[in-house]
């Protein structure tokens, strides 16, 4: 059974290899992270470790029993209650509803774990899988997002709010 862990130092090389395996995949959907991403991996992968530890980003990875990674659950910019929520999973597990699984259980451990009231993610609108996880983990469109927002392509900002 997967479980979502708390990203931790010793994640980085099975997250580095969940990016790579899945970088093709990934761009098909959102914008590419590009090669600087993977050159400067390690560095990239400290500063977040970084915020996580200053209260200011969450950061989960979806462990299969086997320790490979399924996905990245992530929350941004937690202030005043809210934050974003940004994910990806594997190609191997698309479709199969892991990525709605994992951001309801997200929800539950944003309330109880991190106080928060409110979560926002953001899709573009040629994003179908993205927008039916988040209609299924219970978010609601909320207004248009912008090529800034996704990484130049245009979207909608998708909301919900959380119960304790």
């Amino acid at each position: 059974m997967p479980e979502l862990k708390r990203l931790q130092a010793g994640h980085a090389p099975v997250v580095l290899a969940f990016e790579l395996a899945n970088r093709t995949y990934f761009a098909a959907s959102i914008s590419d992270r590009g090669d600087d991403f993977f050159d400067q991996f390690t560095d990239r992968y400290n500063a977040s470790l970084a915020e996580q530890e200053a209260g200011i980003c969450a950061f989960y990875v979806l462990v299969a029993e086997d320790s490979s990674v399924l996905g990245r659950f992530n929350l941004y910019d937690l202030e005043d209650g809210t934050a974003r929520l940004g994910y990806r999973v594997a190609e191997r597990v698309a479709g199969r509803g892991v990525a709605t699984a994992t951001v309801r259980e997200l929800c539950r451990m944003a309330t109880a774990m991190h106080g928060l009231r409110t979560l926002r993610a953001a899709t573009s609108h040629d994003n179908t899988a993205s927008q039916n996880v988040l209609a299924k983990a219970g978010f609601v469109p909320v207004g248009p997002a912008t090529p800034a927002d996704l990484g130049g392509k245009s979207g909608s900002w998708y909301q919900r709010d959380l119960q304790p």
